[in-house]
């Protein structure tokens, strides 16, 4: 759907509460606006009621024009809430249009998303796995919706977070929990074959976390990194650094055991 803005604080402002709305400044004289027009009308009339899109003519609007900041036309914005929560400048091709689109427009995926993470970053998994799996039912390869369940499961269903990070699109924000996710497979295979580690300073405690990692007792397996590193640094390769920062990043920030161990951790990295 797409009409030509008369009424700006109705059509736009207050309609963003209901639909997301894009609102594109433009102007007759200018070329790139007559380019960029037809796409955004194309991609309105086949989104069905997902979004509107709505014109604005900058020459009739210069006080608007002035509100919102433009520069240069032709200019998107996309209001929700009566905000604007994402925009761009220029005659963008099509496939860059719709890229934008998926992107910026909110979604119920989106949201639970943002739930997953919050609930996360607060010690809460209970809460997030089942977002995080309602998020994949129907986005099945939403790459970060799949990572942050493996590394919810991890330590309790490891063959499923394999699985799931395997499959996972390869996103560079998303490096740290792949690299999370790995480390602990290796840790999990040196547990079962603990002949593979050297025979030096280090090696005793540095098994013992294994043993308790495969227990899930992060809190005995952290102090015993911790040995490690006040034994022999760079044990096994910086073992029990690339240990530790995996348990950290997998149980997040705001879990308890992170909370406890990470300064002292941190503190014997130096």
């Amino acid at each position: 759907m797409a009409y030509d803005v008369k009424n700006f604080q109705q059509e736009v402002i207050e309609k963003s509460y209901q639909t997301p709305v894009v609102v594109d400044f433009w102007a007759p004289w200018c070329g790139p606006c007559r380019v960029l027009g037809p796409v955004l009308e194309k991609l309105a009339a086949e989104n069905g009621t997902a979004w509107t899109l709505a014109k604005l003519n900058t020459d009739e609007n210069p006080d608007l024009s002035m509100q919102y900041g433009i520069r240069g036309i032709p200019a998107v914005k996309l209001f929700v809430d009566g905000q604007v929560v994402n925009e761009f400048t220029g005659a963008l091709p099509e496939y860059a249009v719709r890229q934008w689109l998926d992107e910026a427009l909110p979604s119920e995926g989106k949201k639970r998303l943002a739930q997953a993470e919050a609930a996360l970053e607060t010690n809460r998994p209970d809460v997030a796995e089942p977002l995080l799996r309602a998020v994949l039912s129907d986005e099945p390869e939403n790459a970060k919706a799949r990572l942050l369940l493996a590394g919810l499961l991890a330590f309790s269903n490891p063959a499923e977070a394999a699985d799931l990070a395997q499959d996972a699109a390869d996103d560079p924000g998303l490096a740290q929990i792949r690299d999370a996710l790995q480390t602990v497979a290796r840790l999990a295979h040196l547990h079962d074959h603990p002949d593979d580690l050297p025979d030096e300073p280090g090696q005793t405690p540095y098994r013992d976390a294994l043993d308790a990692l495969a227990r899930r007792d992060f809190d005995t397996a952290v102090a015993k990194l911790i040995e490690v590193l006040q034994q022999n640094r760079y044990y096994h390769d910086d073992g029990a650094r690339k240990a530790g920062i995996a348990i950290f990043t997998l149980l997040g920030a705001g879990h308890p055991i992170t909370r406890k161990h990470r300064r002292t951790f941190d503190m014997w990295l130096y």
